[in-house]
């Protein structure tokens, strides 16, 4: 979509001295990553349409730390998380919603010990807040009836114990949910947590994005469904080497959501 995208930063609401509602923490992936720079614009979209009060850091912001500190360099990654914790004090920040689970779990749960402390929300749980006030409505549009599977984030899920926030917008959309045989708290990882998403996999029988897309697959679906931008591309890349791209699209449930009303 060629329209423009209205973006806001903090230093520009500063500016008016004015603070925005929520501030949306973009993160690596959502920012540099082609495939979830459009989970990014879907969000945005989104965030334009319901006249959601936001801003975003911009230049400001830095990498969270998550892949340092999960790759076992804590004092990297205290200097990543020191840093943002300086600029977001400084805003004032008091709430930050983002469409990345390791970003979520980190600044929710790693920087409150380091002097850091917001209310954070993961993309769905906010979009299922704004729904719930009635500010947000969801169709089926292009997704009515279509089969769908979701695959759980380990950070979402497990580590924060959210899994209904995604299903609830998912059965919104007038799907047919069809759940893995491994789900919810017993979801399968799709291997790029812990910061496997930046190496290669060890030496085994199988590579567990392989595992996890198989399992998808399993379900016969038409779409699979994902709320983390390392998710999707570990199930995209598996969906691929099934040779099943033509058949089968990995989105975001923000996408989702945004295609199906064509925001």
């Amino acid at each position: 979509m060629s329209e423009a995208i209205k973006v806001p930063t903090m230093a520009e609401y500063m500016a008016q001295g004015k603070q925005p509602e929520v501030l949306f923490w973009v993160g690596c992936a959502g920012s540099f990553d082609d495939r979830a720079k459009k989970i990014t614009k879907a969000f945005v979209r989104i965030l334009n349409k319901t006249n959601v009060d936001f801003a975003v850091l911009g230049t400001e912001e830095s990498c969270t730390g998550d892949p340092a500190k999960r790759a076992g360099n804590e004092f990297l990654f205290q200097m990543q998380a020191m840093t943002n914790i300086e600029v977001l004090n400084g805003y004032e920040v008091k709430k930050i919603v983002t469409a990345c689970p390791h970003c979520f779990n980190t600044l929710k749960n790693e920087y409150p010990e380091l002097g850091g402390n917001y209310e954070v929300m993961h993309h769905t749980q906010f979009l299922k807040t704004l729904l719930n006030e009635g500010k947000l409505k969801v169709e089926g549009g292009k997704f009515k009836g279509k089969r769908i599977t979701f695959h759980d984030p380990c950070y979402l899920g497990r580590a924060n114990g959210e899994y209904e926030a995604p299903r609830e917008l998912l059965e919104k959309l007038e799907v047919e949910l069809v759940e893995m045989k491994r789900c919810k708290t017993r979801g399968l990882c799709c291997g790029a947590g812990g910061a496997q998403m930046f190496k290669e996999p060890e030496k085994g029988a199988k590579d567990i994005n392989i595992e996890r897309t198989e399992e998808a697959l399993e379900t016969k679906p038409e779409f699979i469904a994902a709320g983390c931008p390392f998710c999707n591309t570990m199930l995209t890349d598996g969906v691929k080497s099934k040779n099943k791209e033509d058949q089968i699209e990995v989105m975001d449930v923000a996408e989702m959501i945004a295609n199906a009303q064509d925001l």
